[in-house]
């Protein structure tokens, strides 16, 4: 279907190319990386209190009003979000087909000089991912699989989802997921966008770990936290 789709002239030039949908990548993945961030920083309020915490979830719900209706800013941003995930994957199967049908016999020893273990596990990666996003919306936000959900009690909706152990243990090695796929990401977009050489790779690897591990502690920090009785 992606042959047919190229020589068809039905994608713009500029994703025919293996440079288009690395940059495609690159783009996407800045887009999720800022939005990941951003929910790290909104999910540290947890450790301000209830009222806090609930007053920044409605705010979030009221962004730009009037101009949009209440949550409207939110569905929008989901939406966009859906759109760049949804774009990020294509690319990312796209590159690894043309990589096999490039490749179509395997080598008989294969050596991860240059791979880390980041890399090697970037689609399963993916695909915890993606999974996690459906679970957390249904838990959190829309609220079908926490049992304690009450819709607009955001710090008590999270309280109820993360003291129960399974779940706080399954956030952990999701958001565990997420980091690696950060560290290697954050590398690779880097690359991609002409940071990488010799003298700088070793600092690009560094600033890409960073990244990752404050990532992965900001997010752990409220599981933990809730497991350690913490209750605001």
């Amino acid at each position: 279907m992606t042959t047919t789709l190229a020589r068809s002239g039905r994608r713009p030039a500029a994703l025919r190319s293996t440079v288009g949908r690395k940059q495609l990548m690159a783009v996407t993945g800045v887009l999720w990386f800022g939005f990941v961030f951003l929910h790290m920083v909104g999910m540290l309020k947890f450790f301000t209190g209830p009222e806090s915490f609930d007053h920044y979830s409605h705010w979030l719900r009221t962004l730009f009003s009037p101009l949009f209706p209440h949550g409207w800013f939110l569905w929008l941003q989901r939406g966009g979000l859906t759109v760049a995930l949804l774009l990020h994957i294509w690319a990312a199967t796209s590159l690894t087909r043309q990589s096999r049908r490039a490749r179509p016999v395997r080598y008989a020893r294969t050596t991860n000089v240059q791979a880390t273990y980041a890399s090697r596990t970037m689609r399963w990666g993916g695909v915890i991912i993606l999974l996690f996003i459906v679970y957390h919306l249904l838990d959190l936000s829309m609220g079908p699989a926490n049992p304690g959900y009450v819709r607009g009690e955001v710090f008590r909706n999270t309280v109820a989802s993360l003291e129960r152990w399974p779940v706080a243990i399954a956030y952990l090695l999701a958001v565990g997921a997420v980091c690696l796929h950060l560290y290697h990401g954050v590398w690779s977009a880097l690359q991609t966008m002409g940071a990488n050489s010799p003298k700088r790779d070793a600092m690009i690897r560094r600033v890409s770990k960073t990244v990752g591990l404050l990532v992965f502690v900001g997010f752990a920090s409220v599981p933990v936290a809730i497991l350690l009785g913490y209750r605001g």
